[in-house]
């Protein structure tokens, strides 16, 4: 692969910054946006509530049509569990808020409990009826929520409802992701307080009313990191533009331990870019475990697993996030892979070459992970699935077309 790919907006910092907009009677303007699945699963969803939106050439705009639904329906909100986040704004502006459970997935059960416990220390009641989770208030009440896990959703969910509740609330124990601080950026600009975005604890002063939004999401690190370990897998030089290195630490550093160069495009203007470059020959084994940020990130667990399947020698993966995110490693043993699973562990024995296969997405990273094995293998590799790895990456097939990768997108 050589060539240059532009990452597009973050799909984990958009969605709760469209759920945002439902804490203003203003027009909200939001650049950036990447053209993906569940981004028209939340534009269906915020037009379903109420809101007046239009969505293109990556520009995200809402504005209140009509009197605002407290109900998000089941057949909205199966499609995409971040549709949960439309609890906190409604359950602050209107105190009340009634949505569908949103289940598990193929991942694992990722269950809502830790948003609820939060939501009741700030007053709220909680009943469920009918497979929905009713929300209900007669006044919140500002204080201080300690999560028992830094989960990313439950961190901005109340990020939201605490930026339209007058007074000050402190969050402790919170994800520390960066797209956390992306929404605590456009809270400020909707005239919030929040600060300590980036550490455990998060303090919010709320407003009575909030302003507009103007704003521009953040670049996608996890689409980031899977052309990283892309550009590894196939071998050669490719300019990543519209990231930042800094979002990407930790995966950087275990590519480098495997032998693959990785710097930024500057190194005075570290957000211009970061070059990845690979001889393409077998990798060093290196061993990872998933971690909250700034640990090794759980979306890129997949594929790292791929580029290791022709390591070197033998490395291990150990997945602390979710229960059940290896479906994957069955699909690269198609491949050749020599892997096995035990509970959250997996050891993959590096092999001498991968051969194409016809192969099966299960998830969005799953899929992901399959592209970068195909980028290494010999043949050709078909991928079945594919509206998952749509999800979450904008136009794979015609970025990796202009890195050098031979792909296409077939009819079925």
């Amino acid at each position: 692969m050589r060539g240059e790919i532009k990452i597009s907006g973050s799909k984990n910092a958009a969605l709760p910054i469209l759920a945002a907009t439902m804490l203003t009677r203003e027009k909200c303007e939001i650049k950036n946006v990447p053209d993906l699945m569940d981004i028209k699963s939340t534009f269906e969803l915020l037009n379903y509530m109420g809101k007046k939106c239009y969505f293109g050439f990556n520009v995200f705009s809402a504005a209140e049509a009509s009197q605002l639904k407290h109900h998000a329906p089941y057949d909205l909100v199966r499609k995409m569990r971040a549709s949960v986040l439309v609890a906190g704004p409604l359950l602050a502006r209107f105190k009340k808020a009634r949505f569908s459970l949103p289940g598990g997935c193929s991942i694992g059960v990722r269950p809502i409990d830790i948003h609820l416990e939060a939501f009741q220390k700030l007053g709220a009641a909680v009943s469920y009826e009918r497979g929905d989770v009713i929300l209900s208030a007669a006044r919140l009440k500002c204080g201080r929520v300690k999560f028992r896990f830094p989960s990313v959703g439950a961190t901005e969910n109340l990020m939201m409802c605490a930026a339209l509740m007058k007074g000050t609330t402190v969050l402790e124990n919170c994800a520390r992701e960066p797209e956390i601080a992306d929404l605590a950026g456009a809270l400020r600009s909707m005239g919030a307080g929040v600060e300590g975005e980036g550490t455990a604890a998060i303090k919010v002063t709320g407003r009575d009313s909030l302003k507009g939004l103007k704003y521009s999401v953040m670049p996608d690190r996890i689409e980031t990191g899977t052309f990283m370990l892309a550009a590894a897998a196939a071998g050669g030089k490719v300019k990543l533009l519209n990231t930042d290195i800094r979002l990407v630490e930790a995966v950087a550093s275990a590519l480098r331990k495997s032998g693959v160069k990785v710097s930024p495009a500057d190194p005075k203007l570290r957000w211009r870019g970061i070059v990845v470059e690979s001889g393409g020959g077998r990798p060093k084994p290196v061993s990872v475990a998933t971690k909250p940020y700034p640990g090794f990130p759980t979306d890129l667990q997949a594929p790292w697993m791929a580029f290791m399947t022709r390591a070197k020698g033998e490395c291990q993966v150990h997945e602390a996030i979710f229960e059940n995110r290896y479906m994957h490693a069955a699909e690269l043993m198609r491949l050749g892979a020599d892997i096995t699973v035990m509970d959250r562990n997996a050891s993959i024995k590096g092999v001498n070459r991968l051969l194409g296969a016809p192969v099966m997405a299960s998830d969005i990273r799953a899929g992901a992970a399959l592209i970068v094995a195909a980028a290494a293998a010999r043949g050709v590799t078909v991928i079945r699935r594919v509206y998952h790895i749509d999800r979450g990456y904008e136009k794979i097939e015609n970025k990796l077309c202009l890195a050098g990768m031979r792909i296409e997108r077939m009819k079925s």
